[in-house]
């Protein structure tokens, strides 16, 4: 049947060098046996040693992208990215809303890997107010956690109220994932549900500079498992366990920070 097979969209932009963003999305989808596709909302050329320039496509453009797309093809789940601008973010809230694209996973893109913030002010706040309480499920960094709720996080009790607080946002679903502290041999990542149910999501630690794209996979992985027909907290241990898988078994590509290993997941049999 037309539009039968499971067809997931990223909304995000394009990282030359494939590691992040729409390239890892597209990784990830087709690994999850999905249809990828993409609504482009801006280009970055880097590398591994880091981002040299970037630009924003036009807004008129954005959002011709989510017309035609939704004028064709079944999308059954759909994530967000980095969203650089307030405008960019008002745009892209209103094409969703005017198309039928299935829950929407919004990974909320605030900081680098590092902690060092991405938005200004005025993106940062319409991501709260207006892109957050559109999302099925919400998939904060450490840090990111931090910014959105103005909170301190020490311990896992800090992490607990976190995604409380970014689920009285308005957010269903909050996962909010852990951080690696000097001598901690295990990450917690702290999953609360909009049914009030919680869990703790536990890896290892691995010590690599290959860890560019992990958010976009795990984020991405729950947008595709979604599109399949999944229950969410059955979609949420899968992207765990993809993106540990991935960053377990690194491939060399790059000088420094270099991209996951997608494929590795494959092997987990899920």
């Amino acid at each position: 049947m037309i539009n039968d097979f499971p067809q997931v969209l990223t909304i995000a932009g394009s990282d030359c060098d494939g590691s992040a963003g729409m390239q890892a999305d597209l990784h990830t989808f087709f690994v999850r046996q999905t249809y990828g596709m993409s609504v482009l909302v801006a280009a970055v050329a880097g590398n591994s040693y880091g981002i040299q320039a970037a630009e924003n496509l036009p807004l008129d453009f954005v959002a011709k992208q989510f017309e035609v797309l939704a004028a064709d093809f079944k999308i059954k789940a759909a994530k967000t990215g980095m969203l650089g601008t307030a405008d960019l973010i008002k745009t892209v809230v209103t094409a969703y809303k005017n198309a039928d694209f299935g829950p929407l996973v919004v990974d909320p893109v605030i900081t680098t890997k590092h902690g060092a913030q991405l938005l200004e002010d005025e993106a940062f706040t319409s991501l709260k107010q207006e892109l957050l309480p559109l999302a099925t499920v919400a998939t904060p960094n450490f840090f990111e956690a931090q910014l959105l709720t103005g909170l301190t996080i020490k311990d896992r009790d800090d992490q607990k109220a976190a995604a409380l607080a970014i689920q009285a946002l308005g957010v269903d679903n909050v996962v909010v994932k852990g951080w690696h502290r000097p001598g901690q041999e295990q990450v917690y990542d702290y999953v609360v549900y909009a049914d009030g149910s919680e869990e703790w999501l536990v890896h290892p630690y691995y010590d690599t500079e290959h860890i560019n794209g992990t958010g976009d996979t795990f984020s991405a992985t729950i947008a595709a498992e979604l599109a399949k027909g999944k229950p969410l907290k059955h979609t949420i241990k899968i992207a765990h366990d993809v993106t540990v898988a991935a960053i377990s078994k690194s491939i060399e590509v790059g000088h420094k920070f270099g991209p996951i290993n997608h494929w590795a997941s494959q092997d987990l049999n899920i």
